[in-house]
């Protein structure tokens, strides 16, 4: 018995299989670009560059270059990393973050 990947059903593809988005993506990717710019905000006042900021986190300068780009997604507890790495209440960084968005 052959499996295809036709016979599975997923609620976000069409019967023409094309992706419905059921987010508005336009919406989610402003929120997005205030994040980062939020994260490059906060480590240049910080007055770090990458590579120093990098270096507190243990991590290679790539890392922030890609989350500060977009290229990569920081979860919940990275985000806490990068915050006391900053020397920034993580609670005021996520209200900021909030009154940004609003």
């Amino acid at each position: 018995m052959t499996f295809h990947y036709r016979d599975m059903r997923f609620s976000h593809i069409n019967s023409r299989g094309r992706i419905n988005a059921s987010v508005k993506k336009a919406t989610y990717l402003a929120q997005r670009k205030r994040l980062l710019a939020l994260l490059r905000e906060t480590r240049t006042k910080a007055g770090l560059t990458q590579a120093e900021l990098a270096s507190r986190l243990h991590r290679d300068q790539t890392f922030v270059s890609k989350y500060e780009t977009g290229e990569r997604r920081l979860d919940i507890l990275e985000l806490r990393d990068v915050c006391r790495a900053l020397s920034v209440d993580f609670k005021d960084f996520v209200r900021a973050l909030d009154a940004e968005l609003r």
